[in-house]
């Protein structure tokens, strides 16, 4: 049965996700994250920075290891908006090819937005017909989505704007006050007020900030519980709420700012907001294990004939 693994270096956090199966359901093996806050550490500089590199490079390089004792056939190592622009993205590279023995891929935004719409539509056990939504906000940008389960991505947009880069220049109280919250909601309305999406039926939405969401909210994310849910985290600090919500204490810290990103994505597209079960990771080992099918599918046909 085969087994593939992605590791996702994202503006938050790098994680390892190995599955085993078949498309399009495969079962998750294992599943790991490390907080590095890479978006944050390029927002003084705009570099990543020599010690930042040796210290994601060493966790990619542990991630790794467990992959291949796991013994799995295909591993892809990806960054987004991270490193995404940096000036010394090429040292990362390097970095993660002299520990690892494995190259490292910098997705464009359209990448990054194909792969979590395969992912999140991928992983629905009936994934509805005609147009569907997908936003995936990470910690450096925001990608909207709209395509079909049938035809695939239809249309895309990638914002610069993340829950790690927005908490940085935005939110800088523990907890944000209403002054703060007030002004970016008006720099994120000003943010997607040019964003012009297809409107659909229903979205959904993937990354960090959405899944430690469902904690607080469950899957429905809509207008009203969004709200109450903003109201609920900006009541008390950080780390209170992380205990609250048995929370990493950094995701905690930026789950205002997600949400709020969350919600202004959620207008643009006019849509009510699920949680989806999957995203870029899931959309990446799910093209994997459909190029091993198709791989084995092609031997088949040629000792056939």
């Amino acid at each position: 049965m085969a087994r593939c693994a992605c590791i996702d270096i994202g503006s938050n956090t790098t994680r390892l996700l190995v599955v085993e199966g078949d498309v399009p359901r495969p079962r998750e093996l294992r599943s790991e994250r490390e907080f590095t806050r890479l978006g944050s550490a390029r927002e003084a500089t705009g570099r990543i920075g020599a010690d930042k590199i040796a210290e994601v490079a060493a966790i990619v390089a542990r991630q790794v290891a467990v992959a291949r004792e796991l013994d799995v056939s295909r591993l892809r190592i990806v960054a987004t908006s991270a490193i995404r622009g940096a000036p010394d993205a090429p040292a990362m590279r390097a970095a993660i090819a002299e520990r690892c023995a494995a190259p490292l891929e910098i997705l464009s935004g359209e990448q990054e937005a194909r792969l979590a719409f395969n992912g999140a539509v991928g992983m629905l056990a009936a994934p509805p017909s005609g147009e569907i939504g997908v936003i995936d906000v990470g910690g450096g940008s925001t990608e909207l989505v709209v395509g079909s389960a049938a035809g695939g991505v239809t249309w895309s947009v990638s914002l610069p704007l993340g829950s790690a880069v927005v908490t940085d220049r935005h939110l800088r109280g523990d907890p944000p006050s209403a002054i703060e919250l007030a002004a970016l909601r008006g720099v994120l309305a000003d943010a997607f007020s040019g964003v012009d999406a297809p409107q659909t039926a229903t979205a959904y939405a993937v990354g960090g900030s959405a899944t430690s969401l469902q904690r607080l909210l469950g899957r429905d994310l809509h207008r009203d519980a969004l709200s109450r849910g903003l109201t609920t985290l900006v009541s008390r600090p950080a780390a209170q709420v992380a205990l609250a919500l048995g929370l990493h204490a950094e995701r905690a810290r930026l789950l205002p700012a997600g949400l709020l990103l969350l919600d202004a994505a959620a207008r643009s597209l006019q849509a009510p907001l699920r949680l989806a079960g999957g995203g870029l990771r899931e959309g990446i080992v799910l093209e994997q294990l459909a190029d091993i099918e198709a791989s084995h599918g092609d031997h088949t046909t040629d000792a056939v004939a």
